[in-house]
């Protein structure tokens, strides 16, 4: 397994040298929700105490929304006809994803860094211990993971590369939005209020937000409750049910496609 899938990370990789746009994808985008969450709605937020809040959403959303390189990517091969082809070959189902989903994490964590440098530049800082950072980008880079596969069974579980494109966004936007990645999740009213806090996304928020130090502006409700209590233990448990259900899903949609 890890033999082929190392095979189809470099045949993904090649395909990103190909086509740079690719990777200018990975990194522009998420710097435009910096600067536009940093800067166009920073000082009604809260300015400087804003932007320190704000970079833990951002690492989070980014995430989430890599997963449609994985959406897309999966789709397209399966529209073009290369799984049909890597299917009659004597190679493991699971290297198959495993190896899409890996040379996308490779491509996240390129756009990761370009946005913890520019989250340094407009004055983002970690006040926590070093070994605290190191776990809240493992934590990170674990949803990160869990996301990748939600995106490998959307984008088999999709007709085609249309209609993957359109249910990734359909589950993305909501997810990433109806949580406290950009807002304190205490503000939303009723039953809103319920979902954002336990959404996986507010849990590695702010789980990232208390071992980097960054504490929210003064104007944001305290966010209380068993999920801000427990926030490092949620995020982690989440993503590790995420992977254990995508996992064998997407194993599952992988040999079904071979009847469409």
């Amino acid at each position: 397994m890890f033999t082929d899938t190392a095979v189809l990370v470099e045949r993904n990789l090649l395909t990103v040298k190909r086509i740079p746009t690719l990777l200018i994808s990975a990194t522009i985008q998420p710097l435009m929700f910096v600067f536009l969450f940093a800067y166009v709605f920073g000082a009604t937020f809260g300015g400087g105490s804003y932007r320190e809040f704000l970079m833990a959403g951002i690492f989070t959303q980014t995430v989430v929304f890599n997963a449609a390189f994985t959406t897309v990517g999966l789709a397209n091969d399966t529209s073009d006809g290369i799984i049909d082809r890597l299917r009659s070959l004597p190679m493991s189902r699971l290297g198959v994803i495993s190896g899409r989903v890996t040379s996308d994490m490779l491509l996240g964590a390129v756009g990761l860094a370009v946005m913890v440098a520019c989250g340094l530049a407009i004055g983002w800082q970690v006040h926590g211990s070093a070994a605290d950072a190191a776990i809240a980008f493992a934590i990170i880079g674990l949803f990160a993971v869990a996301m990748a596969w939600v995106g490998a069974v959307t984008g088999l579980a999709a007709p085609n590369v249309e209609a993957a494109q359109s249910i990734g966004f359909l589950w993305m936007f909501p997810v990433t939005f109806l949580s406290s990645a950009f807002i304190s999740a205490q503000s939303l009213p009723g039953p809103l209020r319920t979902i954002a806090e336990w959404n996986p996304v507010t849990a590695v928020a702010t789980a990232c937000r208390q071992l980097f130090g960054n504490e929210a502006p003064p104007t944001f409700p305290t966010a209380t409750g068993w999920v801000a209590d427990h926030a490092v233990a949620y995020a982690v448990g989440s993503s590790l049910v995420i992977l254990a259900v995508c996992v064998p899903a997407s194993l599952v949609l992988y040999r079904r496609s071979a009847n469409r």
